[in-house]
C-alpha cells in the first residue's frame, strides 16, 4: 500500500510539474492608439493581418479623438505608444504642445508623404495646384469681407509646420490670418460650414473634401518635401524602459506590416480595411485613390497621379528610420515661426527621445538599412538645412 502512495504521489507530482511547464501566462496587453488617417494603415495591417501575434505581442487598438487625447494617454500610460505625429514629441517637450520636460519616445517612422493642404471653394479660380504665386493675393481678396483661418491638426505638429513652411513659401504673414487646430476627422464638416479657408491634414480628409465638392487640394506634402518623416510609432518612456523586449516585437510586426502595405497589390485589401467604422470610417474608393498615388484634387482640377512620391511605408527601408537631423529641423521651424521664445537644445532633445539605437537592433534583426542620419537635406520649399549648424539655416529662412 506505502508503495503504491509513493508512486501515485511522483505520478501526481509529475504531472503537476509538467502542468507548469506548460503553462505559459497570457502576455500583458499593449494599447496602441491611431487617430482616423490613412497613414495609421501600420498598426491596422499589423492587427488584421495577425502580425502582432505571430511575434507573440497582446496588442489591443484604440481610436483617439484628437492628437492632444494621444499624447495625454501615453504621458499617462493609459496608452503605451500610438500612430502619432512625428515631431508630437519635439512639440510637447519644448512646450509648444504640451507640458515642457515631458517626454514621449520615437521608435521608429510609419511612413512618408500623403497629407495635404486643401483649401475652400472661395479659392477655386484664384489659385490652382501648386499655385504659391498667387496665394497671398487671393487670401488678400478674401480678407476684404471676411476674416480668413486656416486650420491645423496640434500646435507644433506635422500638419502646423506644413502649413506655416507653405505659408512662407506663399508670402503670406501668418500674423496677419487665424491658425486654428482642429481634429483631422472633423476637418471636412468644420469648412463645410466655414469655420476656416483652409487646413493643412493627413488623408483622407482631402480626398473626402474634394469628393464632396466643400474643396480642393492645392498641393500635397510631399511637393513640400519629398519623402518626409510623417507619422511615427511613439511611446510611453515607463514602456520602452521597462518592456524593451515587447516593445521590439511590436516594432517587428509593424515592419512587416510596412513592407507587405508597400506592395501596390495589397493596397485595395488595406483601403477596404480603413474604410471600417471602427477604423477610418471614410469612403473606400477615396482611401484606395490616394493609397495607390491618384489624387482627384477637386475644383475642376482634374488628377494628380504620385508614383514614387506617393504614401510609402518602406520603401526599400528608407521610410522607417527615426533621425535625429529630421528632429533637429522641426525644432528649427518652432524658433522660425516664433513658437519658441530660446533656441532648443538641437543634440540633446533629438538625443533623448529618438530610440534609435533599440531601431537598430530591430532593423538588423529584420534586415532593414539604417539610413545615414545628420547629413545637410534640402526641402522643396526651402533652402538647406544643416543639423550641425541650425543657426545659419535660421539665418536664411523666409519667416
Amino acid at each position: 500500500m506505502k508503495k503504491t502512495y509513493i508512486l501515485l504521489s511522483a505520478c501526481l507530482l509529475t504531472l503537476v510539474s509538467m502542468a507548469i511547464t506548460a503553462f505559459k501566462p497570457a502576455a500583458e496587453p499593449i494599447k496602441l492608439g491611431f487617430i482616423p488617417l490613412t497613414d495609421c494603415a501600420p498598426l491596422v495591417a499589423a492587427k488584421e493581418l495577425g502580425l502582432f501575434q505571430k511575434y507573440g505581442v497582446d496588442v489591443q487598438l484604440s481610436k483617439e479623438a484628437s492628437w492632444a487625447n494621444v499624447r495625454d494617454k501615453i504621458l499617462n500610460g493609459e496608452l503605451e505608444g500610438a500612430h502619432c505625429l512625428f515631431s508630437m514629441p519635439m512639440s510637447v517637450y519644448t512646450g509648444v504642445g504640451g507640458k515642457a520636460g515631458s517626454e514621449m519616445k520615437i521608435a521608429m517612422v510609419l511612413n512618408n508623404n500623403g497629407q495635404g493642404i486643401t483649401l475652400s471653394k472661395d479659392f477655386c479660380g484664384l489659385v490652382g495646384f501648386k499655385d504659391l504665386k498667387h496665394v497671398n493675393g487671393a487670401i488678400g481678396q478674401l480678407k476684404q469681407r471676411k476674416e480668413v483661418t486656416f486650420a491645423m491638426t496640434f500646435p507644433g505638429g506635422t500638419h502646423d509646420i506644413w502649413l506655416r513652411n507653405w505659408m512662407a513659401a506663399a508670402g503670406v504673414n501668418q500674423k496677419s490670418v487665424g491658425i486654428i487646430t482642429i481634429p483631422p476627422p472633423q476637418m471636412v464638416a468644420n469648412m463645410r460650414v466655414d469655420n476656416m479657408e483652409g487646413y493643412c491634414v493627413g488623408e483622407p480628409w482631402n480626398g473626402v473634401a474634394a469628393t464632396q465638392n466643400v474643396g480642393f487640394t492645392h498641393i500635397a506634402s510631399q511637393d513640400i518635401w519629398k519623402n518626409h518623416p510623417e507619422k511615427a510609432l511613439v511611446v510611453n518612456k515607463e514602456f520602452a524602459g521597462t518592456r524593451k523586449e515587447d516593445l521590439k516585437k511590436v516594432m517587428k510586426a509593424i515592419i512587416d506590416a510596412c513592407r507587405w502595405l508597400d506592395d501596390m497589390g495589397n493596397r485595395k485589401k488595406a483601403a477596404a480595411w480603413l474604410s471600417k467604422p471602427y477604423y477610418v470610417n471614410a469612403p473606400v474608393s477615396v482611401l484606395e485613390a490616394r493609397l495607390l498615388g491618384s489624387n482627384d484634387l477637386g475644383c475642376d482640377l482634374g488628377v494628380q497621379k504620385y508614383t514614387s512620391d506617393k504614401m510609402m511605408f518602406y520603401n526599400n527601408g528608407i521610410v522607417n528610420t527615426p533621425l535625429k537631423a529630421h528632429a533637429a529641423w522641426f525644432l528649427a521651424q518652432y524658433v522660425r515661426f516664433g513658437l519658441v521664445k530660446s533656441a532648443p537644445d538641437y543634440k540633446e532633445i533629438p538625443e533623448k527621445l529618438i530610440l534609435d539605437d533599440l531601431f537598430a537592433e530591430v532593423a538588423k534583426d529584420m534586415n532593414v538599412p539604417v539610413q545615414a542620419d545628420m547629413k545637410p537635406f534640402k526641402t522643396a520649399l526651402d533652402i538647406e538645412f544643416n543639423p550641425a549648424n541650425p543657426a545659419a539655416y535660421l539665418a536664411g529662412t523666409k519667416h
